[in-house]
This record gives structure tokens, C-alpha cells and sequence, in this order.
């Protein structure tokens, strides 16, 4: 998605759905997958060091953070 696309009126949840799809269309040429990945891992390696976290929530969560990040514009 453009600036413009963002500029209509977008919700969060259709912004969300639009990077998402994109993201599994292109694979790792989007411009957000990388960045997600990243995420993702962060999370993995946070939760390895926090006792409370196991490692899925890490994972999940530091992936939604990431993702979270490259569409609330």
C-alpha cells in the first residue's frame, strides 16, 4: 500500500488485511516480511530468556509487534 491508500481512510484492520495479503502473495520480496521475521525472532530469543514466556508467545508477539509497526500509519 501506498501513502495515498492510507490518505482514503483506511482502518487499521483493512490496512492489516491488505499488508497481510500482500505479504503472502510476494513472499520474501514484500518489503514487511523481513522486518516481521525479525520481529518474530526478537520474540523467540526474548522469550528464551524470560522463564514466565514460552517461546510461541514470544514468537507471536514480537511478530505482531513488527507487523503492527509497518501498518499504523
Amino acid at each position: 500500500m501506498n501513502q495515498d491508500d492510507y490518505d482514503k481512510g483506511y482502518d487499521l484492520g483493512e490496512r492489516a488485511r491488505t499488508e497481510a495479503k500482500a505479504m503472502a502473495k510476494e513472499g520474501m520480496s514484500h518489503p514487511s516480511t523481513k522486518p516481521v521475521l525479525t520481529g518474530a525472532a526478537v520474540g523467540v530469543v526474548a522469550a528464551a530468556l524470560l522463564p514466565v514466556v514460552t517461546w510461541p508467545i514470544g514468537l507471536a508477539a514480537g511478530a505482531g509487534f513488527a507487523f503492527y509497526t509497518r501498518i499504523k500509519k
